[in-house]
């Protein structure tokens, strides 16, 4: 069974990629089998390449997430190897495992951390570092760092 999107909602205009994207999950998850991209521009303009790789991700993100709905063998082990990979902030072995290493790697080094280790968001805040720097048996004191 093949479906284009479907939408969830129409509101999203310009966002086409994300409400198709959830609508390919569900109908994914409920037994299609061929799921349709959809960009960004749908509706508005043609698409240029980023649009088309943005709706591509969108829909293997989708495609994705109904394989772990529905078991799939091996889909929910690659998630687990990225998680595992996050848990550590093994930040080369994430890139082996995201769906588009490219972009994910370019807005990581766009954004250089201040903390070593951690992204800009968190910076030495970072729960994840705090975490594994208890169970090294490092005392946290984060005044100080």
């Amino acid at each position: 069974y093949y479906v284009l999107g479907p939408l969830v909602t129409d509101i999203g205009v310009g966002y086409d990629h994300i409400t198709a994207a959830i609508g390919g999950a569900i109908s994914a998850s409920a037994g299609a089998d061929f799921l349709c991209y959809v960009t960004p521009a749908e509706h508005l303009c043609l698409p240029d390449a980023k649009d088309v790789l943005d709706g591509l991700i969108a829909t293997r993100i989708a495609a994705h997430a109904a394989d772990i709905a529905k078991g799939v063998p091996g889909a929910q082990e690659a998630d687990n190897r990225m998680g595992d990979a996050r848990r550590r902030l093994a930040w080369d072995e994430m890139w082996q495992y995201a769906l588009d290493p490219v972009t994910s790697k370019a807005r990581y080094e766009a954004s250089p951390a201040s903390t070593e280790g951690t992204c800009t968001m968190c910076g030495k805040m970072c729960a994840v570092r705090t975490v594994n720097k208890v169970f090294e048996g490092t005392t946290i004191d984060l005044d100080a760092e």
